[in-house]
């Protein structure tokens, strides 16, 4: 264990990765990512979707997909390393005029914040892009090119390669038990390896950001909600150049991985708490869903061995915490992406490095992501939540 450090990043998944690079990559050389585990992204990350997108419903989550997916496509030349980005879009299906209605409001922000590849489809549109699709009760939808997929696991680790090489060090098997907190604001990080001097802390502990904070003592209202993933053995009846398609309808969504499908429906009676075990019940409600919209499904076939549960890290409006929390110099939080931690992990990296070194960020208005936002009354609801 070093014995001090400039920063120290709490969390070594695709979002702690990413501020380490940045930060390195502005020129601040002692900078520590702390990881519990033996190995990197065994939690959100590694069990992510993978998706990306920038068909959001509020301005400052567009604007921060309009700087990670190009970020994402020009990883592998950039970093030296591939993120897996695939650019076949996102599809989402509307059956009910207030589907529409909502669809239509959420491309006009879009296309205000200068998304140019989204658009709206018609019915015929979108059956010849997905000919599989029931499309009886189908009305419209939209679409954007250049939303798509990644490798959480490769993007993390290209991330934390070039941290590295730009001088950082990722130290493993460091769990944190403790923050030191003095006049001037953090002073300390503890761990089972030790203490680390330090004045300035990035919480990027996902799902487990809350229990970092109270050493801090701030309450943050982060909360682990579990999510739950099923893929499903070699399908060939969809294309696997198809989109990732959403039935709003029911909110079940799908999108081609390897061989075969993921499946992916977020279960409403799902109440918080830190469960990670797959219910293989779920493969029930997920299947009947799949059926319903896509008829051919009944043909597919599930091993739930393989089928997996990870944590989303929920905020009461959807948006991440991002920024300095208020009372504690130097403690910094990068929390809450209520599942949209993978898809945004550029942009964060790039807002935090900005709020350490400069105070301030070009690419959001901080303001609108700050931890005080809750207490003061201005959250911005983020609906569009898969």
């Amino acid at each position: 264990m070093v014995p001090s450090a400039d920063v120290v990043i709490i969390g070594a998944g695709i979002v702690g990765s990413s501020i380490a690079y940045q930060l390195t990559a502005a020129g601040r050389r002692s900078v520590v990512i702390l990881e519990r585990e033996s190995s990197q992204g065994k939690g959100s990350t590694g069990k992510s979707m993978g998706g990306v997108r920038a068909q959001f419903s509020t301005h400052v989550n567009i604007q921060m997909s309009l700087y990670s997916i190009p970020f994402f496509r020009d990883f592998e030349r950039n970093m030296g390393h591939p993120s897996g980005y695939r650019a076949q879009g996102y599809l989402f299906v509307a059956t009910a005029d207030r589907h529409l209605e909502y669809l239509r409001a959420n491309y006009g922000r879009q296309v205000a914040a200068g998304l140019k590849t989204a658009s709206l489809v018609t019915r015929d549109e979108i059956v010849a892009m997905v000919p599989q699709l029931r499309s009886d009760d189908i009305i419209g939808g939209s679409f954007c090119s250049t939303d798509g997929f990644v490798d959480p696991y490769s993007v993390m680790t290209g991330f934390t390669l070039r941290a590295v090489d730009q001088g950082a060090q990722l130290i493993r098997d460091a769990q944190v038990t403790g923050l030191s907190v003095d006049q001037k604001g953090i002073a300390s990080v503890e761990t089972t390896l030790g203490s680390i001097a330090t004045r300035t802390v990035v919480n990027a502990a996902g799902a487990w950001s809350a229990e970092i904070a109270k050493m801090a003592g701030i309450d943050l209202p982060v909360e682990p909600l579990r999510r739950m993933l099923v893929p499903t053995e070699p399908f060939d009846k969809v294309a696997h150049s198809a989109p990732m398609v959403v039935d709003m309808s029911t909110g079940f969504h799908f999108r081609p991985e390897g061989l075969g499908l993921l499946l992916a429906w977020n279960d409403p009676e799902e109440k918080p708490g830190f469960k990670t075990h797959f219910d293989r019940g779920f493969i029930e409600k997920i299947l009947t869903r799949a059926v319903d919209r896509v008829p051919v499904f009944e043909e597919l076939e599930v091993n739930p061995s393989r089928a997996w549960a990870g944590l989303y890290e929920m905020t009461p409006d959807h948006h991440p915490v991002l920024g300095e929390a208020p009372g504690v110099g130097g403690f910094y939080f990068a929390n809450g992406f209520s599942g949209h931690g993978v898809m945004h992990s550029p942009a964060t990296g790039k807002i935090l490095a900005d709020l350490i070194l400069k105070g301030t960020s070009e690419l959001i208005d901080p303001r609108l992501l700050d931890y005080a936002r809750f207490a003061e009354g201005r959250l911005i609801e983020e609906t569009a939540v898969l």
